[in-house]
């Protein structure tokens, strides 16, 4: 059965986790029959593995997910994040922060665009390889919440099908070093709207 309804992603989605009991995630996923799973504090590495053993999950997508993760193995941990990688990462670095730090870089003439980045899951806050990047123009009337948007329909336009290459090993990584990255032979990481 995939339960990814009709799509481009060619997985079993096992469930869906969220550290808030309620709210949009919990109902869309009841909405869609997809397991619920809620993930309360602390967020430990037993957490995490309990997590892990309970979802049967083989593979861990972090779409929104906030809060480090410890423990899952990192060739099948990987994360969207909503800019430009590496320079707009890290601690505290997420959501509509991004998008102000960004506009600021622009207004400043630092940088001309935005970008959608997929990346292996570390210790530590979006360090790991990258292994997709979507170039997401900035226009001179944005602000934060103009780009934020556009960007964000780019991370749907794109999520199903670079998770449907990592899941299918088209796309991986040993885990280790960041030279062992693979992507599929004509592949390119970064495009461009």
């Amino acid at each position: 059965m995939n339960n990814t309804r009709e799509g481009i992603l060619d997985a079993d989605i096992v469930g869906v986790v969220s550290n808030h009991k309620s709210g949009g995630v919990a109902e869309k996923a009841m909405r869609l029959q997809v397991p619920f799973f809620y993930f309360a504090p602390p967020w430990s590495g037993a957490g995490y593995m309990v997590l892990a053993r309970e979802s049967g999950a083989d593979f861990f997508a972090l779409s929104g997910w906030l809060k480090l993760v410890q423990q899952l193995d990192p060739r099948y941990t990987f994360n969207i994040h909503p800019g430009p990688l590496p320079t707009f990462g890290g601690s505290g670095k997420h959501g509509h922060a991004v998008h102000e730090a960004v506009m600021e870089a622009y207004w400043g003439y630092v940088v001309t665009h935005s970008a959608v980045c997929m990346h292996f899951v570390t210790k530590k806050y979006d360090e790991g390889p990258c292994f997709f990047r979507h170039r997401v123009p900035i226009k001179k009337d944005d602000d934060a919440h103009t780009l934020g948007n556009r960007v964000n329909k780019c991370e749907h336009r794109w999520q199903p099908e670079i998770t449907n290459l990592v899941v299918h090993r088209e796309i991986m990584w040993d885990g280790v070093d960041p030279k062992s990255l693979r992507v599929p032979q004509g592949y390119k990481i970064t495009r461009t709207e």
